[in-house]
């Protein structure tokens, strides 16, 4: 198994040292660098191409969000954990629109630390149980609230065509599941799933979890 090289971004000495105490034992992760603010983020990225960024939303000269954002914006093809202790809808939501690929809260566990990683290493999403239902809360909400007229709205025609297979899909993603959660629900190869899951968000047009629920709501997709 390919090891998992990870660099640090936390203006707090502490916190950085403490999560390289935390991963030093684990054989298939190594942190290979670090940062103390966005902007040095970025130039160590740059330079040392890890495979994860795992970043603290507020930081000096640049905010973990601002660094997720240009991330996606250049298509750097590194995946980025949001590590923060906030858990308010306002910073869980810029996260994800950001591109973050997972968002979790500083006091968890380091089962949970080690999950997250991996998971997000493997090609799937991590957020942590409470920062779910935030997204979740959030989606309906704004599903809700969009327009009063929404609330009697005739469902829409699929203008996607979406196959039944496809359905599944989107009903398991929307659920926050990742790809080998999806392939042992559906009894099929995490391959697959992955296929199923690129050609699902290339064909609603979406970069996204956010723009997949939103486009999933205008279409009442599930």
């Amino acid at each position: 198994m390919d090891i998992i090289k990870v660099v640090l971004a936390d203006d707090h000495v502490l916190v950085r040292d403490g999560i390289k105490a935390l991963l030093e034992d684990q054989s298939g992760i190594q942190v290979i660098d670090e940062a103390s603010n966005g902007k040095e983020a970025l130039e160590v990225i740059r330079n040392r191409k890890p495979d994860l960024l795992i970043v603290d939303i507020r930081m000096p000269e640049m905010n973990g969000i601002e660094v997720v954002a240009e991330i996606t914006k250049n298509n750097l093809g590194i995946k980025a954990l949001v590590l923060s202790m906030h858990d308010s809808e306002e910073y869980v939501v810029k996260a994800i629109e950001a591109g973050a690929d997972g968002y979790l809260l500083k006091g968890a566990s380091k089962d949970e630390f080690l999950k997250a990683i991996n998971s997000i290493a493997a090609g799937g999403k991590y957020f942590t149980g409470d920062v779910s239902a935030i997204i979740m809360n959030h989606f309906v909400s704004n599903g809700n609230s969009s327009s009063g007229h929404n609330v009697t709205k005739t469902k829409k025609e699929d203008p996607f065509n979406l196959t039944k297979r496809e359905k599944q899909i989107l009903k398991l993603v929307l659920q926050l599941k990742n790809n080998k959660d999806i392939a042992e629900e559906l009894d099929i190869s995490r391959r697959t799933a992955e296929v199923h899951r690129f050609n699902l968000m290339k064909k609603l047009e979406v970069k996204n979890l956010m723009e997949l629920t939103n486009k999933s709501k205008e279409f009442q997709l599930v």
